[in-house]
C-alpha cells in the first residue's frame, strides 16, 4: 500500500505539476547542506522552485564544484531538473509579449477613457497624445531597466504553469519542521517589469501632464489626472495578486470586455445605431474596438496556423453588425407590445 501511495505521488507530481521525472528529489542528498559534484541522477533539492548555486569551481575538469544548500535562485535564474539554478537566456515566446502588450493596453484604454470622459473639447487630442507618448516612453524605458540592461532585447525564463507566477505557495518542508524558502520570480522578467512600467508611467504622468494640462488645455486634465492616481496603485495590487491567472486567461478577457464595451457604445446610439458609422469620433471607437478584438483573437489563437487562423480576424466585425441587424428585434417596446 505504501509503494502504491509513493507511486499516486509521483504521477500527481508529474501530471498536475508538470516535473519531468529527473527532477524528483533525490531523499538521499541533504537539502540543508553544501554539495560537490557535477554528476547528479536526480534532482538535489525538495519543491519545485529550489535551488544550488555554483560558489566554488576548483578543478579544471569539473570534478569537484560545490554547490550551496537549498535556496531561491537568484534574480534571473531558475532550477534545472537537477536542482541547480541556471540563468534564463532565452527569449520571451509570442504569448509572453502579448501579455506585456495586454498589461500596455489596459493602462492605455484606462487613459484615454478617463481624459475622453471627464473632457469634452477639441484640445482634448492634446491629452491622449500626452498618455500615450507617456505609455510608449514608460515601455522603452522598462525594457531598457532589465537584463540585459541597456537593450530593447530582454531575456525571460519560460512560463510552465500557473504555480510560476505564486513560488512563495511552493516552500517545502522536507523534515517536516524546517521550511525552506525558495520564493522567486521564476518568471522572471515578467512579473517584475510590469511594477516597473507602471513605476515609469506614474512619474512621467506627474511631471509632464499636469503642465500640458494648464498651459494648453484649461486644466480639462485635472480629473482625468486624478483618475491615473486611483486606478494605477489599483492596476499594482491585482497584477501583484493574479497576475498568474491573468496571464493564462487575458485573450478571453480581452474578447469579452470588447464585446461588452462596444455594446455599451451601439446603445449609447441606439436612437440612429446607423450612427456608429458615421462621425469621426465614432469610427474612431469602432476601430479601436476592432483591434482590441482582433488583438484578443491574435493572442487567442496565436497566429499558430496562418491558414486556419489569418481568416478569422474577419470576425471582429461580427459583433458589430449582428448588433445592428437584430436590435430592432429585441427592442424591449416591440417585446412588451406582444404581451397579452
Amino acid at each position: 500500500m505504501f509503494v502504491l501511495h509513493r507511486k499516486a505521488m509521483a504521477l500527481y507530481i508529474l501530471f498536475v505539476f508538470n516535473q519531468p521525472v529527473s527532477s524528483l528529489f533525490d531523499p538521499m542528498i541533504d537539502p540543508f547542506s553544501p554539495i560537490s559534484g557535477n554528476e547528479f541522477s536526480a534532482g538535489t533539492c525538495p519543491g519545485l522552485y529550489c535551488g544550488r548555486v555554483l560558489y566554488n569551481e576548483m578543478m579544471p575538469d569539473n570534478s569537484n564544484w560545490t554547490y550551496t544548500e537549498c535556496r531561491a535562485c537568484p534574480k534571473g535564474e531558475r532550477p534545472d531538473e537537477y536542482s541547480i539554478c541556471q540563468s534564463c537566456l532565452g527569449d520571451p515566446d509570442l504569448y509572453a509579449w502579448l501579455y506585456l502588450g495586454f498589461m500596455f493596453l489596459i493602462t492605455l484604454i484606462l487613459h484615454f477613457f478617463f481624459i475622453d470622459h471627464f473632457s469634452k473639447e477639441v484640445k482634448v487630442v492634446i491629452l491622449h497624445t500626452s498618455s500615450f507618448i507617456e505609455c510608449v516612453t514608460a515601455a522603452i524605458f522598462t525594457l531598457l531597466s532589465v537584463e540585459p540592461v541597456g537593450d530593447l532585447k530582454i531575456q525571460s525564463c519560460k512560463v510552465n504553469m500557473v504555480s510560476d507566477w505564486y513560488t512563495m505557495f511552493s516552500n517545502p518542508t522536507p523534515d517536516y519542521k524546517h521550511k525552506i524558502h525558495c520564493t522567486q520570480e521564476a518568471v522572471y522578467p515578467l512579473y517584475s517589469m510590469v511594477f516597473i512600467f507602471f513605476g515609469y508611467q506614474w512619474v512621467l504622468m506627474v511631471l509632464f501632464r499636469p503642465l500640458l494640462s494648464v498651459k494648453l488645455c484649461k486644466n480639462q486634465g485635472r480629473n482625468s489626472i486624478y483618475a491615473a492616481l486611483y486606478f494605477l496603485p489599483i492596476l499594482v495590487v491585482i497584477h501583484a495578486v493574479f497576475a498568474g491567472i491573468i496571464y493564462y486567461s487575458f485573450p478571453f478577457v480581452v474578447i469579452v470586455i470588447s464585446l461588452i464595451t462596444s455594446t455599451i457604445h451601439f446603445l449609447k446610439q441606439q436612437d440612429s445605431l446607423w450612427h456608429i458609422f458615421r462621425g469621426k469620433r465614432n469610427i474612431i471607437i469602432l476601430l479601436l474596438h476592432w483591434l482590441i478584438h482582433a488583438y484578443g483573437i491574435i493572442s487567442f489563437t496565436e497566429l499558430q496556423n496562418l491558414k486556419v487562423h489569418l481568416p478569422l480576424l474577419i470576425l471582429v466585425i461580427v459583433p458589430s453588425l449582428f448588433f445592428v441587424l437584430t436590435f430592432k428585434l429585441s427592442e424591449p417596446t416591440r417585446i412588451l407590445s406582444f404581451q397579452p
